[in-house]
């Protein structure tokens, strides 16, 4: 996937950040600002953002810039939203920077989205505020020895403030997804399905499949708000 073998605890490499609207899960329409880190531990067959990691298809030295991490919570510190959303890639390759980075933020809310594939430190789990655990399921064409690791996703499971994703793509996703919450014990209040897709239509299509699938297991919808606003387009 590209990733160096070792990341700095002082500094970030970051793929952009912009200024929207979360657009899935709980916190849907909440004013946000996006830090998309590079780089990633999986290859999605259907990743929306392969320009964090896919170096075969996107010049590594373009799409990134490392920011100290001074800088950038300055630069964070200065926009609007009260809501940090840390996505990527996989937030959790630069764990160490993270921690150096959460506490130098003028009391953001932050939500970390994750494949649920890296343990987060005692010390990390302290400092975010909500996970967004979206294990990669059969149609991601991950091997599955790759896309899940049993230990991480229990120790998220644990975590207060923990929910978890699943893209559906088909029935094999959703039969998956079943066995993953049963599993894990996940409570239906933690439980979200979303429809794979990369526009409006897809989109609209596969949330109308998922919710009879919502309603007869308790768990929630999640749209994807800013692809059905702007289709499959960077910084929004």
């Amino acid at each position: 996937m590209g990733q160096p073998r070792k990341f700095s605890p002082d500094s970030v490499l970051v793929a952009e950040i912009f200024d929207s609207l979360q657009g899935e899960g709980r916190n849907l329409g909440a004013p946000s600002t996006f830090l998309r880190l590079s780089h990633c531990n999986l290859a999605c067959s259907w990743c929306d953002t392969p320009y964090t990691w896919d170096w075969s298809r996107f010049d590594q030295a373009s799409e990134i810039k490392q920011w100290d991490v001074d800088a950038l919570a300055d630069d964070l510190n200065e926009r609007g939203p009260a809501s940090l959303v840390i996505t990527g890639g996989e937030p959790l390759l630069q764990a160490q920077a993270l921690e150096n980075l959460i506490p130098r933020l003028a009391g953001h809310f932050v939500e970390v989205e994750t494949a649920g594939t890296i343990i987060p430190s005692h010390a990390l789990i302290e400092l975010v505020d909500q996970w967004n655990v979206s294990p990669k399921l059969a149609s991601s064409q991950n091997p599955l020895k790759r896309r899940r690791k049993t230990e991480a996703l229990e120790a998220f499971a644990k975590l207060r403030g923990a929910e978890f994703k699943f893209v559906i793509g088909d029935d094999k996703d959703l039969a998956e997804a079943d066995e993953l919450a049963e599993s894990l014990g996940l409570s239906p209040e933690s439980v979200w399905l979303m429809p794979e897709g990369t526009d409006a239509t897809s989109i609209n299509e596969g949330a109308k499949r998922l919710v009879p699938e919502c309603l007869r297991r308790g768990w929630h919808l999640s749209y994807r708000l800013h692809v059905a606003l702007y289709g499959d387009q960077r910084g929004v």
